[in-house]
């Protein structure tokens, strides 16, 4: 078992993946943490798979950047995924990464995110009304997809009758950020961007004419910006709403469909979740441990630094796999083991220090709220037929759950 551990992480090269790591990649993570674990690619870059060293990185944002313009501008050439990936939030650095998040997470106080609770039950429980008139159902297409899409829509109070678009234009800006793309993907992920920005000029017009309450209209907020004065500029202010909705997207439809799926194939699990429905906050955080939503994440070094005994010279980029380090049992004890009581439960799956997740809290009440209700209206639900995974290894979700309410 070593030797062939050892042979998968000499083997691994994050540009030829197979179809069996795209199914399971645990394994490999396994074997590069055990063997490899600060792992040189053919690429020159350096991929990380120990919790220690994600979170050395993650906390040191002068030596490992986020900035994304000398990584992205071969990838992508002067299109609009390249403004856009260098304009949004995530892809920056302090201090306009500072001055962005500040404007943001203004907009998503935790007053605004009680504030949602109420119409976040409502719509669970419309889309679960809807799935008991049938006898099967599609978990992702009928109900984990269709609640972030409503969700990040009521916040930027997007009107309901233009909201179709959004989750493809989602899917395909998201897609380009795979480590390998190519020109089909590229071409739909710049349609995507261009769609998008034309769609939110005309939304941005209307709000300014007509505002919001900036109390519950994030867009209005951040049209209005700070009391100091302090506003995003108009490239900014169009990117980080395409970001918005893009990070509060996938992500959060992947928590839902990939903790239900997890409950289904731990039924002990499913079974004490149902019997003390007041493990649902540590049940979401396993879940978010366990398969992680996003599990790459990149950075690109400043200045020479020694990670692991190896020392990467400046310029390297430098990925993070969250998938591997929320499995380490250096911080984890039984890592492999979906245990919905856990804890403590220190997980990277919303990163941590400067970059951590700005929707985090509302990410996980969608998740305690959707996943909380539907066991509690389903709890014999069941899988039927094989699940089709969305053949992606930054975002790690389904596209296809076919399942019976009972």
């Amino acid at each position: 078992m070593s030797g062939n551990a050892r042979e998968l992480a000499k083997k691994f090269d994050l540009a030829r993946l197979t179809p069996e790591f795209y199914a399971n990649p645990y394994p490999t993570y396994r074997a590069l943490r055990e063997h490899e674990p600060v792992k040189r690619l053919a690429s020159g870059t350096c991929f990380l798979t120990r919790y220690d060293d994600l979170a050395t990185v993650y906390k040191n944002t002068r030596t490992f950047s986020s900035d994304k313009k000398r990584e992205f501008a071969p990838k992508y050439g002067e299109t609009l995924l390249y403004e856009h990936h260098t304009t949004s939030l995530v892809f920056n650095d302090p201090p306009a990464h500072t001055r962005v998040r500040r404007l943001i997470m203004g907009a998503l106080s935790p007053r605004a995110i009680a504030e949602m609770e109420g119409d976040l039950i409502r719509l669970v429980d419309g889309l679960l009304d809807t799935i008991a008139t049938k006898d099967q159902f599609e978990l992702i297409a009928d109900f984990a997809a269709a609640i972030p899409v409503e969700v990040i829509g009521n916040l930027l109070d997007v009107p309901r009758d233009e909201r179709e678009p959004l989750r493809g234009w989602s899917l395909a800006i998201l897609g380009a950020l795979e480590p390998v793309i190519n020109a089909e993907q590229a071409l739909r992920g710049n349609a995507a961007v261009d769609g998008f920005l034309a769609y939110l000029e005309t939304l941005l017009a209307r709000r300014r004419a007509k505002p919001g309450n900036p109390d519950r209209d994030v867009l209005t907020r951040l049209i209005a910006g700070e009391a100091n004065g302090e506003r995003l500029n108009e490239k900014e202010l169009l990117h980080n709403c395409i970001f918005l909705l893009n990070a509060g997207h996938e992500t959060t439809t992947n928590l839902i469909g990939n903790g239900l799926v997890a409950l289904s194939e731990h039924p002990e699990q499913k079974l004490k979740l149902i019997q003390q429905p007041e493990l649902i906050k540590s049940a979401v955080e396993e879940m978010l441990r366990y398969e992680s939503s996003n599990q790459l994440g990149n950075r690109m070094t400043t200045e020479p630094v020694e990670l692991g005994g190896v020392v990467l010279e400046a310029g390297t980029s430098v990925t993070l796999c969250i998938g591997a380090a929320n499995r380490d049992p250096a911080q984890f004890a039984d890592p492999e083991t979906f245990d919905i009581a856990r804890t403590p439960n220190r997980h990277l799956a919303f990163a941590t220090g400067a970059h951590q997740c700005a929707g985090m809290a509302l990410a996980r009440l969608e998740g305690a709220v959707a996943i909380s209700r539907f066991l509690a209206r389903f709890p014999n639900y069941a899988l039927r037929g094989t699940p089709v995974r969305g053949g992606r290894v930054r975002f790690r979700g389904f596209l296809s759950v076919p399942c019976a309410t009972a």
